[in-house]
């Protein structure tokens, strides 16, 4: 049996940088030297897997092993879900509903700045709600471009938008995920996170219009950025701490997107602008905009039509609530599958066993819930089974390279956690004191760069975070909301995330370019969030905390 060690090198700073190497790997592969996705996360994975073994003890076919059980988890936690979330997009395309559903969303103003607002905050808030895991990224990224946003703004704003709603994402489950870890009330950690993220929310449609058309889309387009905004983090607010966090960001996003709409009845921006999908254009992004005196397409839908092509995201709504009704959902998790992952017999430092069983839950996963939405949507959209699994076929193929990417970071995360490189970054963090509670999201922050996702890192830091309170006397529901939180400012620049986002537009190998134009938005909002959460472990705004 492997025994972790928090201190390997003698020196837990100088086992923290050891630890850290792999993560900046990672920064500076795809960031510094424009690395691919695949590639990137394939060397950091090495490295981590070196690191592993002569720094920490690790045995080789132990550390590989652990690459494995990463892979693994990877094909029900991620691509599972992607994989059948665009699926039941690219339905909508073979049929033709999804140019229905964009002259849709193109009518609630020909301004294209307040339709990103509307697409890639509200609607995509949505969708991450419902499903996560990189569906709204890949589905509002392309909704996007065919309003004539450039491919690669399209992306950068989506997933600079996918921030606030992440920490309530897949119906609040990386704040569940950290009920077990705790042994608290998860609705307290629910009600924390609303407390913190619901500040980001007000932030973040300024942001996307500034990126959308630079200074002069927030000077002209300000209002829908802040009723988009203060709605929904005043509900986040509201909802988290007194009704469900499950239920958190599906209200936020309806009342948000219901704001905007009830805006634009009085008011557009003087000036309306429209993507023209040509580089240069304002901002951080690579479209141009041009100034237009009418709309941008003529074409009249049937209310019929537009039904139908709201129908396959009605239809999910629909079949994730069913999911949670208690008779269904215990049902649908009747059939699992778990078992201890062979060959992976590890200790924590402190002698206790490290739980590294895998869980196959198909039937209750959210991948096939996905599924189950699409082929009900068949019906609707009058496409048959055999040209739907076609479509299938290309979906998968449309990934490439993206899939390995997504498959190496697994790996990557996986292999740092169970050698204990991530224990010891969160042990050397809490010896920084008082201040740890201004680090404390970044912890939450680095962990979803390593694993793309909140759930993930919430799991394999949130002990940090509680060890860290305990250690300091400090309250364990603000830590553990803070890594959450922390957590959704990588989102944007997690190589899995970077990886489906640029599939999703067809620019597969441009992930580092991707990744330099919302690297500053992540640490910009980052620090937001540090020093607010500093001042909620003090009394200025420690009143905030359950």
């Amino acid at each position: 049996m492997f025994r972790q060690t928090l201190d390997p090198a003698g020196s837990l700073t100088l086992s923290a940088v050891l630890a850290l190497i792999p993560l900046l790997a990672v920064l500076l592969l795809l960031g510094g030297l424009r690395w691919k996705a695949h590639w990137a996360g394939i060397a950091a994975l090495v490295i981590a897997i070196v690191i592993a073994v002569a720094g920490f003890g690790m045995p080789l076919g132990t550390a590989l092993d652990a690459g494995v059980y990463g892979i693994a988890n990877s094909v029900l936690l991620v691509l599972w879900i992607t994989f059948n979330a665009i699926w039941v997009y690219n339905l909508t395309v073979h049929s033709g509903h999804f140019e229905v559903l964009r002259r849709a969303f193109s009518s609630v103003s020909e301004d294209s700045r307040v339709q990103a607002i509307v697409i890639a905050f509200s609607f995509g808030a949505l969708l991450e709600a419902l499903a996560g895991g990189g569906s709204p990224v890949a589905i509002c990224s392309v909704m996007l471009i065919a309003l004539g946003v450039n491919p690669l703004k399209a992306a950068a704003l989506t997933l600079v938008a996918d921030t606030a709603p992440v920490a309530f994402g897949g119906l609040g489950n990386p704040i569940t995920a950290l009920g077990p870890i705790s042994g608290l009330p998860v609705d307290q950690f629910g009600a924390m996170a609303g407390r913190q993220v619901c500040f980001l929310a007000a932030i973040v449609p300024f942001v996307l219009l500034f990126i959308a058309d630079g200074r002069k889309g927030v000077r002209e387009a300000w209002p829908a950025a802040l009723v988009a905004g203060v709605s929904f983090g005043l509900t986040q607010f509201l909802v988290s701490s007194y009704l469900s966090y499950q239920l958190c960001d599906i209200l936020a996003a309806i009342v948000s997107a219901g704001a905007v709409l009830l805006l634009v009845r009085v008011w557009q921006p003087a000036t309306a602008t429209v993507s023209t999908g040509r580089g240069g254009g304002g901002g951080n992004g690579g479209g141009g905009v041009a100034t237009v005196t009418g709309g941008a397409d003529g074409a009249r839908d049937s209310r019929a039509d537009v039904i139908k092509a709201f129908t396959p995201y009605a239809i999910i709504v629909v079949v994730f609530s069913l999911a949670q009704i208690a008779p269904i959902k215990k049902a649908l998790n009747a059939i699992v599958w778990k078992f201890s992952w062979p060959g992976l017999a590890i200790q924590n430092a402190a002698g206790k066993k490290v739980d590294t069983s895998y869980t196959l839950n198909f039937f209750g996963a959210t991948g096939t819930l996905l599924l189950v939405s699409g082929l009900l949507s068949l019906f609707v959209l009058r496409i048959g089974l055999g040209t739907a699994v076609r479509i299938y076929g290309r979906t998968v193929k449309q990934f490439g390279w993206a899939i390995i990417a997504i498959l190496a970071v697994f790996a990557l995360s996986y292999v740092m956690n169970l050698s204990g490189q991530i224990t010891t970054l969160g042990s050397w963090l809490a010896g920084t004191g008082a201040f740890f509670a201004f680090l404390s999201p970044v912890v939450g922050w680095f962990g979803v760069t390593i694993t793309g996702t909140d759930v993930g890192s919430n799991t394999l830091l949130g002990g940090s975070q509680f060890a860290a309170a305990h250690q300091l006397g400090a309250s364990p529901i603000l830590f553990g909301a803070a890594n959450s939180s922390g957590g959704v400012m990588a989102k944007m620049i997690s190589p899995q995330n970077l990886a489906i986002g640029t599939a999703a537009v067809g620019l597969v190998g441009k992930e580092g370019e991707l990744f330099r134009r919302v690297f500053g938005w992540s640490i910009g909002l980052l620090l937001v969030l540090c020093v607010l959460v500093f001042l909620q472990s003090t009394p200025v705004l420690g009143w905030m905390v359950p």
